[in-house]
């Protein structure tokens, strides 16, 4: 019995680390993004209102993809 509380500890451990990572991971491409979009030098509030909207977009498909997967 002790063991298989140590056992579901540990496995425990090791999934909360893998979600963290998976997240740093995610969070990291999208500040990337979010990056590019900044270090842009727009021609107006036009081109930068579009890059977020494409951004935005990108986003949004994501998530759906997600969903779909997680069933």
């Amino acid at each position: 019995m002790r063991d298989n509380a140590a056992f579901l500890r540990e496995f425990q451990k090791k999934v909360e680390s893998a979600k963290a990572d998976h997240e740093i991971s995610v969070i990291q491409y999208w500040k990337g993004r979010l990056d590019k979009l900044a270090a842009m030098k727009p021609e107006g509030i036009g081109a930068l209102q579009s890059e977020m909207k494409r951004l935005s977009a990108m986003m949004e498909n994501r998530i759906k993809t997600i969903k779909k997967d997680l069933g």
